[in-house]
């Protein structure tokens, strides 16, 4: 059995990569960016650096700071036009997830047309947009190396999933040194994403040899520091591990895929602005102890993987080590339930069967080892707020 395998075609991992950004410009005959970054990229400092470093190679860049935390079609609309009004012929993504996903998303608005609900899945996007070079700068989401991006649709507030080739950056610039000044909730967040990404394209129904690897690796990496990232953002060893691990762990499910946390999750973004790590991390532990009857031993190889359980340990001792581990991170890196982040309850139970149903149609929890009914994920979402 052969896989498609899809991966950026150029990709520069290490400190200092994002100073290379000008001779990958010109492998890709790129000679007109314009960059695609959020108000905190300008405030920190690093869009003008990204500009001075073009700029010194000849390189004219312009830049658009409108990104939102959670880019929605009305959000996308500043850069579009701007997009639009130039002669541009690539896209840099600066930032966090949300940035380099509204990149890809305007690379195919710009180059195909139409709008935004046109692309979400089932539909797959397959011809290529415009070039999109992607400069992470959080260690979690791994947009940089994956062929998806998640967009909301403001007025029924659906997280649209979008996929296909159209949505790979062409080349990614993973510098972990952009991290060092990530505050320890975003640290936390973004990270939990990352391991949730391994975890899911490991034990996910589309999971391959290729796809297993990275996924493996990327736990590995993961799951020893991030409980030091989030106590110490300046180490910088566990600060380049866990963003090895995130592009790791986006290489995996870019290529396998995500499963019924990430379905789930969505929709809680969605309706209640919860950040996309942080509504993961609140489901992890309920849909795990869900899923494992369905992937005993492939937990299991999780959590021998992530350090918390040894050969020596069977695989249901090494699956109850594993819920421990994961409800053990939720309690130190300070993960608020859903009620504790300020959500009503009764606001929450009342579109928890929308929820469900915009999860199912997400795809995404029909790649879990367990798949779930709409009944059983209302009862999941019910079950992390009581």
């Amino acid at each position: 059995m052969s896989y498609l395998i899809q991966l950026p075609s150029i990709m520069h991992i290490g400190a200092g990569s994002s100073g290379q950004l000008a001779e990958v410009l010109a492998n890709l005959n790129c000679s007109k960016p314009l960059m695609i970054t959020d108000p905190m990229m300008v405030e920190l400092g690093y869009a003008a650096s990204i500009v001075k470093l073009l700029d010194e190679a000849g390189v004219d860049c312009d830049y658009c700071d409108q990104t939102l935390p959670e880019p929605t079609v009305a959000s996308l609309q500043p850069s579009l036009e701007m997009l639009k009004a130039g002669n541009y012929d690539c896209l840099v993504a600066l930032g966090g997830g949300s940035p380099i996903d509204t990149a890809k998303a305007l690379s195919v608005l710009h180059h195909f047309g139409g709008e935004m609900r046109d692309y979400k899945v089932p539909r797959s996007v397959d011809q290529l947009g415009l070039p999109v070079i992607a400069i992470p700068t959080t260690a979690g989401t791994g947009s940089e190396a994956t062929r998806f991006t998640v967009i909301t649709d403001e007025t029924t507030d659906e997280k649209m999933l979008c996929a296909g080739a159209a949505f790979l950056p062409r080349a990614a610039l993973v510098d972990y040194e952009l991290t060092l000044t990530v505050p320890p909730r975003t640290t936390a967040d973004t990270a939990i994403d990352a391991l949730t990404h391994a975890i899911e394209a490991y034990v996910s129904k589309k999971a391959n040899a290729f796809s297993d690897q990275q996924a493996l690796a990327a736990m590995s990496l993961i799951a020893p520091n991030l409980r030091k990232v989030y106590s110490n953002g300046n180490d910088r060893q566990a600060r380049e591990a866990v963003m090895l691990g995130a592009t790791l762990a986006g290489m995996a499910f870019s290529n396998a895929s995500v499963a019924l946390v990430h379905g789930m999750s969505r929709p809680i973004g969605a309706f209640f602005h919860v950040p996309h790590g942080l509504s993961n991390a609140m489901l992890l532990p309920a849909v795990t102890e869900y899923s494992i009857p369905a992937a005993v031993e492939r937990y299991a190889d999780c959590a021998r993987q992530m350090g918390v359980a040894q050969k020596s340990h069977t695989d249901d001792e090494a699956n109850d080590l594993l819920l421990d581990e994961l409800r053990a991170l939720n309690t130190e890196l300070a993960v608020p339930t859903p009620l504790e982040y300020g959500i009503s309850r009764q606001n929450y139970l009342e579109v928890v069967s929308i929820m469900a149903a915009q999860a199912e149609q997400s795809g995404s929890p029909a790649n879990n080892p367990r798949v779930p009914t709409q009944q059983d994920m209302i009862e999941l979402y019910r079950s992390v707020i009581e």
